[in-house]
């Protein structure tokens, strides 16, 4: 449900609406807007009588959000969230940030290459993974907290702001103690208690949609990190299981601009893991920003025949600069521009 408050509203009568909300039994939500106030009334599992809060002075209309996912949907938020991981790498805003690097931390010198590479070729932010749910317990996990420290030092050389992936409610404290962004990988999208932890932390996430999820499921997820107080969520398109084995997944583009109509978070797009095939990457990253994305998420590698996971789908070098390249001229085209990568002009960029 949500309060409209009127134009002109005083913070006195917009804090008169949230203490009756409490003392209702719920939680209150007051949302600063453009226009005016509005105030969520959260926890509400059937319908509420709102005269209550209509008798209430400076109260406008009372709307009941008629999505089961409350706080993710247009009806709750109709501007667009925007989700800063660092100063200057914003998405949901005009400019769009790639964040770029390999599957795995494997070494200092890998991982600092990567994300000089990465900056260098205008890359925003850097992707690693320090500890990595293998389908196979025979597969390289990651090097757990060791990876962590190796993501800092990148991030010291670089300046660029680390996203990475918890698998845990343990291991999400240890990571939320490096990551500028906090992944959740398609596997634990529906991993609830987890959902429930990492909402809690403060930290801006990343929530990738589960390999046979609906946009819905992808919605209902990211309910639960909003539920939780953190309203800082990026939700990612990295494809869907297929009867089609030509691809690693299907990358449903249709997603992108179907969830930000539905939603006001921003949603960014992972064509590595979409398409499971390097020569596949550009091509549908190029696509991604054309369809509306918000931000790209990539695999690259200093040297991916030598890396010790998804080598197959991660760009070279080279390949990533002109991915780079390619995707500018597609969002300037849109009335957009890349980010550039911290500390650098954008005139700087690639």
């Amino acid at each position: 449900m949500l309060v409209v408050m009127e134009h002109g509203a005083t913070d006195a009568q917009i804090a008169r609406v949230a203490e009756v909300i409490r003392e209702m039994g719920y939680q209150a939500r007051p949302m600063p807007g453009a226009q005016r106030t509005t105030v969520g009334l959260v926890g509400n599992d059937g319908r509420v009588d709102g005269s209550q809060l209509e008798a209430l002075d400076g109260v406008a209309e009372v709307i009941h959000v008629s999505k089961p996912y409350k706080q993710v949907s247009r009806e709750w938020k109709p501007d667009d969230t925007l989700v800063t991981i660092a100063p200057g790498v914003t998405f949901g805003g005009p400019t769009i940030p790639i964040i770029a690097g390999p599957c795995s931390v494997e070494s200092e010198e890998q991982i600092v290459l990567a994300a000089r590479q990465v900056r260098d070729a205008g890359g925003a932010a850097l992707r690693g993974g320090a500890f990595k749910p293998r389908s196979s317990p025979y597969s390289f996990q990651g090097l757990g907290r060791e990876g962590l420290a190796l993501l800092a030092l990148a991030r010291r050389e670089t300046g660029l702001p680390i996203v990475t992936e918890a698998l845990d409610e343990d291991g999400a404290h240890r990571v939320a103690e490096v990551a500028d962004c906090i992944q959740i990988g398609a596997r634990n999208m529906q991993n609830y208690s987890l959902l429930r932890t990492i909402g809690r932390l403060g930290k801006p996430v990343l929530l990738k949609r589960g390999m046979a999820a609906t946009t819905t499921d992808l919605l209902m997820s990211a309910e639960y990190l909003l539920a939780e107080g953190n309203t800082q969520v990026i939700l990612c398109e990295r494809g869907i299981r297929s009867f089609d084995p030509a691809t690693r997944n299907l990358f449903d583009l249709t997603a992108i601009p179907l969830v930000q109509k539905l939603s006001h978070l921003p949603m960014v797009a992972d064509p590595s893991h979409g398409t499971g095939l390097r020569d596949k990457v550009i091509p549908m990253g190029r696509a991604a920003i054309a369809a509306g994305a918000d931000g790209l998420l990539v695999e690259m590698h200093p040297n991916p025949e030598k890396a010790m996971s998804d080598g197959g789908q991660s760009l070279f070098p080279d390949q990533f600069a002109r991915l780079v390249r390619e995707t500018r001229a597609i969002a300037e085209a849109i009335g957009r521009s890349l980010a550039a990568p911290p500390g650098t002009a954008p005139s700087a960029r690639g």
